[in-house]
């Protein structure tokens, strides 16, 4: 397997344990104020990382390009930037991160979208052309 897509499930892992611990603690203390914060975490963290780790594996001819470098870097900078965002203008009002996490992850999925354009999906469609 390419590196890439190792590099996505890795994270996707690590996100997922972290947003269930998260979970754990919102409900052993009753206090589920954070909850979107800890959707977000789960879906763009998890979710969304694994299902770009598996189009890569599926189509490693898109993963050895630039752009999946760029792609995966965006991605991860936009979970990280994101949730504790979120967290922030729940907690204290702040939007700035929020708004920059959410710009971040419009942009990953932008550049998601573009590479299924550029290369299909799976190794088939390289070898059609």
């Amino acid at each position: 397997m390419n590196a890439l897509p190792k590099r996505f499930f890795i994270s996707a892992a690590i996100f997922a344990l972290i947003g269930m611990v998260w979970g754990i603690v919102m409900s052993a203390s009753a206090d589920h104020s954070m909850s979107p914060a800890h959707g977000h975490l789960n879906l763009i963290g998890f979710v969304a990382m694994a299902v770009f780790g598996t189009y890569y594996a599926l189509t490693p001819q898109a993963a050895e390009t630039r752009l999946a470098q760029i792609h995966f870097a965006v991605s991860l900078i936009a979970v990280m930037v994101i949730v504790p965002g979120i967290a922030l203008a729940i907690a204290q009002g702040q939007e700035v991160l929020a708004k920059l996490g959410s710009v971040l992850s419009l942009a990953a999925m932008a550049i998601f979208a573009l590479t299924v354009f550029r290369h299909g999906v799976g190794t088939q469609h390289a070898q059609r052309g």
